[in-house]
């Protein structure tokens, strides 16, 4: 059986589910994260609730098939389900390694105290965090283990490229495809990220066990 790490794998090559207007129904990786993914004509729900209840929910939802796991009624269904919280439908990025080394000096934060570290670890596992003059960029495991990256640009600096060099540097950091998710609306961070060599595949609505109060979500930079 697909895993949604066979999914996500497969999508950082460029390989994607058929675009035949369906919905593939995958078990969660962990515990922490369900939700959607959404491809070209094509969806991927991972989640823990019986597959019956997932098509019946999508099949009860008046909407264009191709775009139905991501109308806010079926993800209102499905939160009330599991009765988990989400934030955003932000869109999916993938970047792969770049040999070298990074084009900006970085310090590796050890601090496991470090404000991007705790804030990180409640989406993520093994976290590492890197300060840049102006700037933190983070790594860690999140959705089906996958490798993803967030970064932070303090407001004096901002609109001088400093985001687009701390993505950049994170591609030389990994020996593996590196994901970023970004909230569309969120244009600079789309255009640092794209400038940075990172390619748009898709869009993906995150569900979290965690309380909506433990804060917001990092797709930024």
């Amino acid at each position: 059986m697909e895993t949604l790490r066979d999914i996500v794998d497969a999508a950082a090559r460029g390989v994607f589910p058929p675009a035949d207007g369906g919905t593939t129904v995958v078990p969660q990786h962990s515990p922490r994260d369900a939700g959607v993914l959404s491809f070209t004509a094509h969806s991927v729900v991972f989640t823990d609730e019986d597959p019956r209840w997932v098509y019946e929910t999508l099949a009860a939802v008046e909407c264009d098939g191709l775009a139905a796991s991501m109308n806010p009624r079926f993800l209102a269904a499905f939160m009330e389900r599991t009765g988990r919280t989400t934030e955003t439908v932000d869109a999916m990025l993938v970047g792969t390694p770049l040999p070298g080394e990074p084009p900006l000096a970085l310090t590796e934060v050890e601090d496991a105290g470090h404000p991007r570290a705790v804030y990180a670890r409640r989406r993520r596992d093994e976290v590492r965090v890197w300060t840049a003059r102006g700037g933190v960029l983070v790594v860690g495991r999140g959705v089906a283990g996958r490798l993803e990256v967030s970064v932070e640009v303090d407001g004096d600096v901002r609109h001088r490229g400093l985001g687009r060099s701390l993505v950049t540097a994170a591609r030389h950091l990994v020996g593996e495809p590196l994901w970023a998710q970004v909230a569309p609306g969120n244009a600079r961070s789309m255009r640092a990220f794209q400038a940075a060599g990172y390619r748009p595949v898709g869009a993906e609505a995150l569900l979290s066990a965690r309380p909506r109060s433990a804060g917001c979500s990092d797709s930024r930079s």
